[in-house]
């Protein structure tokens, strides 16, 4: 036993499990936590925010580009509910991010005296947004609950975790067992039978459509060898974008992957909700639904699979490779059909010419290897339909929650776990301005994010809603904004406008060489041509769940 505060031991528990950084904004009721970051150095970095909300997100973005574990701290109350959107985002994209949140005095906690930040029933709120919460009591607790936390995020589907602590505790001292790395995880058991249940269906199926989600993104290898043995091509929308390499015509997006469905007897989901073919596209009694999914409640959510393979996708597949051949009949190559479907949605999609030729313009300098993060604006749309992807965990997409605004503080965090490769954010005016801040943090700690803020002078969705669908009727979505590159330049970082796709090629490729802080590029744009006919399609097969 060793004696230390609370703090102490809850800094040295997150070392201990292998976390070197830690994204947070100080506040009286985490001082003894701070002290204790300070005591740690090196060994557990913290890069401080302008506004809690950017504390949750950095965490998020590092942890969708790691795939690792990240965490947080903000104080109780106004803190706690400022970095609620990181945490709601973390667990709809399955996300493994830490909040360690402050406290009133432990005494105090659920009696309603009104203390600084004192917020009713803080834990119950916390429920709601992560699926493991709890609060540390004593100096001895701490390195047991870090474990219980670190396990949570990593056991069944991923997701974010809570720490509470109150602001008497994290300097209180007391013995503390020895905190020592834990323990690998033990190896998952897969079901045999149901592997072989589903290797069945496949290799009899004729035309397999394989649906990748983001709980695919560590599968990537597996995918890519199962869809040359049923000679499957691979759909996926957002947060699965990359494990199919995009240069390999099997990989197709939602409107190819709508076609596709309808023509589809067996789909093999792979971390994914299927939320699209279910809700919208249809189902049928002639289509054989396989799905792998770490979440044991997922697979019979909408409707009963033919056979449901719960874990990890990658050992589940990799078993599913394993036995596929003996059950597996020959299968002429589709290359050329791919190919060909491949060609024909380019033609389709040229009516998004003005956005397809900024994308064309990033990809070409991002290198294979470098992140696109996405905010939710009108050139993002186009990117999830039309942007390729080259790899696993290289295009940041926010999935179901869509929060706008979230774009720039998760870009950092991206940037900041990733500075081995360049990372571009693309983001429009109106939410570019939610966490622009933190142009500050991006400065003081020198982190070299390239972001692309589209302008507009509007919610150009919204503006385009009102105009098509409401007569023209505009309220609340054209906007006032600064000077953008000025803006930028006022913080330190590097900014420069550009006009068209050519200027934007060169002002990313000064961006992309430029590695010790921020670069921010203004593009001028007017009305954009809508995406939403892609996205937004007609059922092809039987019923909606």
């Amino acid at each position: 036993m060793t004696r230390m505060t609370t703090a102490e031991a809850t800094v040295a528990a997150l070392i201990a499990h292998g976390l070197d950084t830690i994204y947070a904004l100080p506040g009286v009721h985490n001082d003894y936590l701070f002290d204790a970051l300070f005591k740690a150095g090196d060994r557990l970095r913290t890069v401080h925010t302008r506004h809690e909300q950017a504390a949750s997100l950095m965490a998020l973005g590092a942890a969708l580009a790691t795939g690792k574990p990240q965490a947080y701290t903000v104080v109780p109350g106004p803190g706690l509910l400022n970095s609620a959107t990181g945490l709601l985002t973390a667990y709809g994209t399955n996300a493994p991010v830490l909040g360690l949140i402050g406290h009133i005095a432990q005494s105090a906690i659920g009696r309603g005296f009104g203390h600084l930040h004192e917020i009713r029933d803080q834990a119950g709120i916390i429920a709601r947004l992560a699926d493991f919460t709890a609060r540390i009591r004593t100096p001895a607790e701490a390195p047991g609950k870090v474990a219980d936390a670190f396990r949570a995020m990593k056991t069944g589907r991923p997701g974010p975790a809570v720490l509470e602590c109150a602001i008497d505790v994290w300097g209180r001292s007391g013995p503390v067992p020895s905190i020592t790395a834990p323990a690998p995880m033990p190896a998952p058991v897969i079901d045999e039978d149901a592997i072989l249940a589903a290797a069945k269906r496949l290799g009899s199926a004729q035309r397999v459509l394989i649906v990748a989600g983001g709980g695919a993104q560590d599968a990537s290898p597996e995918v890519t060898e199962l869809s040359q043995m049923l000679q499957a091509p691979v759909m996926a929308f957002r947060r699965g974008r990359g494990v199919l390499d995009a240069r390999n015509p099997f990989s197709v997006t939602l409107p190819l992957g709508h076609e596709l469905w309808g023509e589809a007897d067996a789909v093999l989901a792979v971390g994914t909700r299927l939320f699209y073919g279910f809700h919208q596209w249809g189902i049928d009694s002639e289509l054989s639904i396989i799905r792998v999914d770490a979440d044991p409640e997922e697979p019979e959510r909408c409707r009963t699979p033919a056979v449901a393979l719960i874990g990890d996708s990658a050992p589940i597949l990799r078993s599913l490779i394993g036995v596929l051949p003996a059950h597996n009949q020959a299968r002429a190559s589709r290359r050329g059909e791919m190919q060909e479907r491949q060609a024909k949605l380019r033609n389709r999609l040229s009516k998004l010419a003005p956005q397809l030729g900024y994308l064309d313009a990033i990809r070409a300098e991002l290198p294979d290897d470098g992140i696109l993060v996405e905010d939710v604006t009108q050139l993002a749309f186009a990117a999830r339909l039309a942007y390729p992807v080259y790899g696993p965990r290289t295009f940041i997409s926010p999935g179901y929650q869509d929060p706008l605004g979230w774009g720039y503080a998760t870009a950092l965090g991206v940037q900041d776990a990733r500075r081995d490769v360049p990372v571009v954010l693309i983001s429009g005016d109106g939410g570019f301005l939610f966490t622009g801040a933190e142009l500050a943090t991006a400065v003081h700690h020198r982190i070299p994010l390239v972001a692309v803020v589209f302008n507009d002078s509007a919610y150009g969705n919204v503006r385009r809603i009102q105009e098509e669908r409401f007569g023209n009727r505009i309220i609340a979505s054209n906007l006032t904004n600064p000077d953008f590159v000025r803006y930028a330049e006022s913080f330190g970082a590097v900014a420069e406008k550009a006009r068209d796709p050519e200027g934007l090629r060169a002002a990313l490729k000064r961006g992309f060489a430029r590695r010790d802080g921020p670069t921010l590029i203004e593009v001028p744009v007017g009305p954009l041509p809508s995406p939403w006919e892609f996205i937004n399609l007609p059922r092809v097969r039987g019923r909606r769940q």
